[in-house]
């Protein structure tokens, strides 16, 4: 079963106006209140472009006309390309052109399924091409709109090298500092996923949405079909967020505001939420990073920013809850987040951070991280999930941002798995946290003191916050918030 949306009608839920460009056919223009209508007839497809471009398919010039067979002989394919364009209206599996959505413009790619199942041939790559071409030359964020079930085979590996042709125009588009969004409909399978879908900055699935880089024809019998739906996909951190189609042009326009927004200097530490003065002890500080009435990520963000959307997961399949990553609006501009909510951190919310940082690093966004875990997981299955190369990555990323980081210490600052997500030169402290090389109580195991002599041992590692001032570890410790 697909969701029945055609490709017009995708792009009537999202935009305000939309004008499809010229290379699929005669620029056309319509507004959201005509349901999707567009005025005008469809056009001649594209003419020929020259050869020496090197975006172009190596057999555009020799390409056979419209009625014939295709690039391998296919018998029966112009008349099943014929039979697809009587069905759908359109001449090509995509639409493409300039729209408004929530007065911010982007290049939008729809799939057209009802043509031959949104299927990618050699021109519905022209058409992607140039798509992400126009993004390039505009500085425009590009959004895929994305119903397709995979290569045209009709057309052979000339179909299949498409998504050769679309990676490296989608990789363009990312060296361009452009955010790439997907809105994945229903199905969304094969190269289509695997470039256009699995490969956008962020990714918006339609509930229920058939997704996988496997079509339903091919799968393994005794597969579990939850994976292949987008409930499925959000679980495995493989799609950001599921959004009803009613939601679907704020939800869009919001992030949209988000990925453009960013640039000027770092973002100031948020204020400090508890009313705590300095801890008398090392042990005291520690309770009272411990303490569960202390607040927590989600309060420290939800007091910073006006508006804010997270990302989910690592794209390794993996989600760790205690860990919150996304962007938000802040005094008008865009600042992305990275914050531990307190359980030791996982591989998969290492992995999580490391993916926020350097999106927002290529988009020019400041990097807000919020630091409070006891320390990354420990457990066995952390290590089979890579727990030392996950926390490495985290800390290449935040080495490499060429954006400014900032970093607040809301909680419990425990040792390596705490010091991955802070900014080196620009972390504060809140006076009820604390930052260590080891938990007090493990320090004394390690000593082979008794348990009894923890709190003299936190004592001993100076891990309060005035004491991180003195060393030079943190910057300040920031004011109560009024």
């Amino acid at each position: 079963m697909t969701d029945g949306t055609t490709a017009r009608g995708a792009i009537a839920l999202i935009a305000g106006t939309f004008e499809e460009s010229e290379t699929a056919s005669p620029a056309r223009v319509f507004r959201s209140d005509q349901a999707g209508s567009v005025s005008g007839e469809p056009g001649a497809p594209a003419s020929a472009v020259p050869g020496d471009d090197p975006s172009i398919s190596p057999t555009a010039q020799s390409a056979p006309p419209q009625g014939a067979d295709g690039p391998i002989g296919w018998a029966g394919y112009g008349a099943s390309r014929a039979r697809a364009t009587a069905r759908s209206g359109e001449d090509e599996s995509v639409v493409w052109g300039t729209a408004e959505i929530g007065g911010r413009r982007a290049v939008v790619v729809s799939f057209e399924f009802r043509f031959m199942g949104g299927s990618l041939g050699e021109r519905t790559g022209d058409r992607l091409v140039a798509a992400y071409g126009h993004a390039c030359e505009q500085r425009l964020p590009l959004v895929s709109l994305i119903a397709t079930g995979g290569s045209r085979m009709q057309e052979g590996m000339v179909a299949l090298t498409q998504l050769q042709r679309v990676a490296r125009a989608s990789a363009q588009v990312r060296a361009a500092g452009l955010p790439q969004v997907a809105v994945v409909r229903d199905p969304t399978t094969g190269g289509g996923w695997a470039t256009l879908g699995a490969g956008a900055d962020v990714i918006l699935a339609l509930p229920c949405a058939q997704i996988g880089f496997a079509g339903s024809r091919v799968r393994p019998p005794d597969a579990d079909p939850h994976a292949y739906t987008a409930e499925g996909q959000l679980a495995a951190g493989q799609i950001d967020a599921i959004v009803r189609p009613e939601d679907l042009r704020s939800t869009l326009s919001l992030w949209l505001t988000l990925l453009t927004g960013g640039g000027g200097p770092e973002a100031a530490p948020p204020r400090a939420l508890d009313g705590a003065g300095p801890a008398p002890t090392g042990w005291d500080a520690v309770l009272r990073a411990r303490d569960a009435r202390r607040p927590r990520a989600g309060t420290y963000l939800d007091a910073y920013f006006d508006e804010r959307l997270d990302i989910q997961g690592d794209r390794c399949g993996g989600v760790d809850p205690g860990i919150v990553c996304g962007f938000g609006l802040q005094e008008g501009r865009t600042v992305a987040y990275a914050a531990q909510a307190g359980t030791a951190t996982r591989p998969a919310g290492y992995r999580t951070a490391a993916r926020l940082i350097r999106l927002a690093d290529r988009l020019g966004i400041p990097v807000l991280t919020l630091v409070d875990t006891p320390g990354a997981a420990n457990d066995a299955e952390a290590e089979r999930e890579g727990a030392g190369a996950a926390i490495a990555e985290t800390f290449a990323a935040m080495a490499q941002a060429g954006v400014p980081v900032t970093t607040l210490v809301i909680g419990e600052g425990g040792s390596g798995g705490a010091l991955a997500l802070a900014a080196a030169g620009n972390t504060w402290a809140t006076p009820d946290s604390y930052f260590s090389v080891i938990a007090p109580e493990l320090a004394a195991a390690i000593l082979k003191r008794a348990p009894s002599e923890a709190p003299a041992t936190a004592d001993q590692l100076r891990l309060r916050p005035q004491e991180l001032v003195e060393l030079g570890i943190v910057r300040g410790i920031v004011p109560h918030r009024e």
